[in-house]
């Protein structure tokens, strides 16, 4: 079998694995996700997921990573009408919280990660925010919209906010009513950083 081909091969049963995960993860819980019926619906073996991810923990990695990052990128289109600069910046970080109440992104990103994978801070779907959010701050203290505060700091306490809030918001009980009271919070703690 040529090397392309192989490669190829490789990355479709990857993406077969993250797609029958992602399925699996949002439906029955990372814990209660069979990795025999799991493989099975994707036509592959333990050894494919093995081969790809090391074990289940690795799968579930590579799904948040696939959900988190598509949660960044939706909330960039869902700020995409608002102007650019503070008011997009408070829009995406809104437009994400907002996130916490799809049950996909409640159960694989917002429980199941942190549960399994620990910290939010260090997954790398989490530090490619980081790194938007800092420039975005960069950018705004240069014009005068924000403080002069360190950069590092405000990027770090404005993602946490918002990763916080949706947080509280996919483990409470009743969501539709834990949001808006962490989206008010959210608008009023980042408005502190505005000259």
């Amino acid at each position: 079998m040529a090397v392309g081909r192989r490669a190829e091969m490789m990355e479709e049963n990857r993406n077969k694995l993250i797609a029958a995960a992602r399925k699996a993860f949002a439906e029955k819980g990372f814990a209660a996700a069979s990795m025999d019926e799991l493989t099975a619906s994707a036509g592959l073996t333990r050894g494919a997921l093995y081969h790809n991810f090391g074990d289940k923990r690795g799968l579930l990695a590579a799904v948040v990573a696939q959900v988190d990052g598509e949660m960044a990128q939706r909330a960039k289109e869902m700020a995409g009408a608002a102007e650019e600069g503070w008011d997009r910046l408070l829009a995406e970080g809104i437009a994400y919280i907002k996130m916490a109440c799809e049950p996909e992104v409640q159960r694989i990103v917002l429980l199941d990660g942190p549960a399994f994978l620990g910290d939010p801070s260090g997954w790398p779907s989490q530090n490619a925010c980081f790194n938007a959010t800092s420039s975005t701050v960069a950018a705004l203290i240069e014009k005068g919209v924000l403080k002069q505060v360190d950069v590092e700091a405000a990027a770090r306490l404005l993602n946490g906010a918002a990763l916080n809030a949706a947080l509280w918001v996919a483990a409470a009980e009743q969501p539709d009513i834990t949001l808006p009271k962490a989206i008010e919070a959210f608008v009023l703690m980042a408005g502190g950083l505005r000259r």
